[in-house]
């Protein structure tokens, strides 16, 4: 019986997955069983994580903005601010609050004075 030569298609998946877990360490970068799996987890990891750091990233901006505003001794908390914007349909989204109580304290204290008049 002759040699039969495979095709190149599965060697050209393979390929792509390989240039995919190159970075991974040992036979997560060599094996190929091994690489399926690692490649379906780091996914997996990929998108969980980014909905987590959304999510962390809020947490930051709303601990920033009540740091500031109980730091000035304006005698009330994020959430009443943030009502009273909410009632005063001032629309400024809390990455926004954060970099003006970052940078610039006065514009924060100047804003939420002005609500609670």
């Amino acid at each position: 019986m002759t040699r039969i030569r495979r095709g190149y298609i599965a060697r050209r998946r393979r390929t792509k997955i390989r240039l995919f877990v190159s970075s991974f360490r040992g036979a997560h970068s060599r094996l190929t069983r091994s690489i399926i799996q690692q490649k379906i987890r780091a996914l997996v990891s990929a998108h969980r994580d980014r909905d987590r750091q959304k999510r962390n990233f809020r947490r930051l901006w709303v601990t920033r903005i009540n740091a500031v505003i109980r730091g000035n001794r304006v005698y009330y908390s994020y959430s009443n601010l943030v009502n009273n914007l909410y009632k005063r349909q001032l629309l400024l989204n809390r990455k926004i609050l954060a970099q003006i109580a970052i940078l610039n304290r006065n514009c924060l204290y100047t804003i939420s004075n002005d609500i609670r008049k």
